[in-house]
């Protein structure tokens, strides 16, 4: 009997009040981040609000914007045909041609990333060419790819992909050349093929470099879609907003933006979350 007590006495004792803390502390942070966040915009909002409803001012304010967007805030969806579709379908159509000019971009500058940082030939050749055209406005591609590809949605895809090249190929290429000369030396005793060096060496020690300039290029993707789709016309959320400055409806000019923020918000941390699962680490 002694020993079963003293078994019994040994044993730490559980603490109920640990469990009630336990989701106390959940809370706490949950609400660490998401607060501060809430009380910002709230006092933008309220900012925004005394300013805008003074007399004579030139933009509405929140209370106005938002009763005269509900409808397209509430049926985001719907088809009249042409470009007078909700903005589920405006939006939907430019991030298509971001995807396929981002997703060009995407594969062309990894490549010349990884060639230029490789070969110091490839590096003096291309480096100077690619500095002068990265320095070219977005919108100025535009008449070019106009002339040569005679359709607005080609030319818009097309200003999307060489804005887009440029932060990946020179992102790409510093990563590679940053690569220890140890791992070369070893990739060249184990005599690793192309593909097995560039998945088993340069991949793994470019992907932080790599995925930078992908969010960076991610982004002048999206702000350079939204240009371009104002000068070309058609369906895209670009156009949405020229044609609604046209039709002096600032209201739904202010919510196009703010839908064109949050989009650009979880695009780059998309790319940034992709990048965490290849590199195993933050970006």
């Amino acid at each position: 009997m002694t020993g079963t007590l003293g078994e019994a006495e040994g044993k730490p004792r559980a603490k109920p009040w640990l469990a009630d803390l336990r989701p106390l502390e959940k809370m706490r942070s949950v609400a660490a981040v998401v607060l501060p966040p809430l009380i910002t915009i709230g006092v933008l909002l309220l900012v925004w609000q005394v300013l805008c409803s003074q007399e004579g001012a030139s933009l509405p304010p929140p209370s106005k914007v938002l009763k005269d967007t509900w409808e397209l805030i509430r049926d985001p969806f719907f088809d009249n045909g042409g470009t007078d579709v909700g903005l589920f379908w405006q939006i939907l159509a430019s991030l298509k041609r971001v995807s396929i000019g981002f997703s060009l971009a995407a594969v062309c500058g990894v490549a010349l990333g990884v060639l230029i940082g490789q070969s110091s030939f490839a590096y003096r050749g291309l480096d100077p060419i690619f500095q002068v055209l990265r320095t070219v406005p977005p919108l100025a591609w535009l008449p070019i790819s106009l002339a040569a590809f005679k359709d607005s949605n080609p030319s818009a895809i097309f200003v999307i992909f060489i804005t887009a090249i440029w932060p990946i190929i020179l992102n790409t290429a510093v990563g590679v050349r940053q690569i220890p000369q140890d791992y070369r030396n070893i990739s060249r005793v184990l005599r690793l093929n192309a593909f097995e060096y560039f998945t088993k060496i340069v991949l793994p020690a470019s992907v932080p470099y790599m995925f930078t300039g992908l969010r960076i290029g991610v982004g002048l993707s999206w702000l350079a879609i939204v240009a371009a789709e104002m000068l070309v016309g058609g369906v895209g959320i670009g156009f949405f907003i020229w044609d609604g400055w046209n039709s002096s409806l600032l209201s739904e000019i202010i919510l196009a933006l703010i839908y064109v923020g949050i989009i650009g918000f979880f695009l780059d941390r998309i790319i940034g979350f992709i990048g965490r699962l290849i590199a195993g680490r933050p970006i």
